[in-house]
């Protein structure tokens, strides 16, 4: 019971990271049915440029907060910047052209990313600074970190605050105007490009936020960890039913605590033939399993196509 308990709570962190990236995922989706494969690779450049400011912060001798303050915005307003340039230079010259097409730009621009951080930050694995938060607190021997605490609180903060932006503000509103009928809303007065623009805008925000999660979370960061992450979170997109902000949630809540409940007994299931080694076969199998027999996912619904 405590080994559960305690992948439970791996998994809760690890699945509060991969809603926050699929958030990213569904938002743009929703209002352009345009899959951003870029995205996890914001997810890594957030992580590189809050670990080399907050280093860079810490060298000139600001406190760790201050730092960590300064890194978090930082990588913010950087992924902000790449975002709304891969909106400007990359979608929106496509978005009238084959549904194919945007979907490959999307994946070159993800290799540019890739390859730019390369040259940038190395190919080198960077160690991520100690954030001092290692006074773990054990419960019947369910240890939690105050860094798992942080993750969670905090993502399901912005979580909520995003869900009630969606639903709640007028900018949600334009939001969802925007992904019903962009023609019929431009002519109600919705500024659609800007919209458009401020749903890239939140979603490259929220993967500097991840960025800086995963990078404390692991301490470390490479050029390449986007990819994985990217492909888990757009799984967990399609799982809770991508467009669907709450099914983002559900799918990345759920896909952390499947693949942290795999990696915990999967050797146990097997014999000791698999290891934990193998537990993103959890991930894919159930992106294979969601696309063959519920492809609109948990809280998504078939819709017809829009003309």
């Amino acid at each position: 019971m405590v080994t559960f308990l305690q992948q439970v709570l791996n998994g809760l962190t690890l699945g509060c990271i991969y809603a926050l990236v699929a958030l990213g995922y569904t938002l743009v989706y929703g209002i352009l049915e345009l899959i951003n494969f870029a995205h996890g690779d914001l997810v890594m450049i957030g992580a590189l440029v809050s670990l080399s400011l907050v280093r860079a912060l810490q060298d000139w001798g600001a406190p760790l907060p201050v730092a960590l303050a300064g890194g978090l915005v930082g990588a913010m307003g950087v992924c902000v910047l790449v975002g709304v340039a891969l909106e400007r230079l990359a979608y929106r010259p496509l978005r009238h052209a084959p549904k194919l097409a945007p979907l490959i730009t999307a994946i070159g621009m993800s290799m540019v990313l890739e390859q730019g951080s390369a040259l940038i930050w190395g190919r080198g694995y960077r160690s991520f600074p100690d954030l001092g938060l290692t006074h773990s607190l054990n419960l019947g021997g369910v240890v939690i970190s105050p860094l798992q605490g942080v993750i969670v609180l905090g993502s399901l903060s912005l979580l909520g605050g995003l869900l009630w932006l969606i639903q709640r503000s007028a900018l949600g509103r334009a939001m969802r105007a925007t992904a019903q009928n962009p023609v019929a809303a431009q002519l109600l007065g919705v500024d659609t490009e800007r919209v458009i623009t401020l749903a890239f805008v939140i979603g490259a925000a929220l993967a500097a936020i991840a960025g800086l999660m995963v990078g404390a979370y692991y301490q470390v960061a490479h050029y390449t960890m986007g990819f994985m992450l990217g492909l888990k979170a757009f799984t967990a997109a399609v799982l809770g039913g991508i467009g669907n902000l709450s099914g983002a949630v559900l799918g990345g809540i759920l896909l952390g605590l499947l693949e942290a409940l795999g990696a915990g007994y999967l050797g146990d299931w097997t014999g000791n033939l698999f290891g934990s080694n193998y537990k993103d076969v959890f991930s894919f199998a159930t992106l294979i399993l969601v696309l063959l027999f519920h492809p609109s996912g948990l809280l998504g619904r078939h819709a017809p196509e829009k003309v």
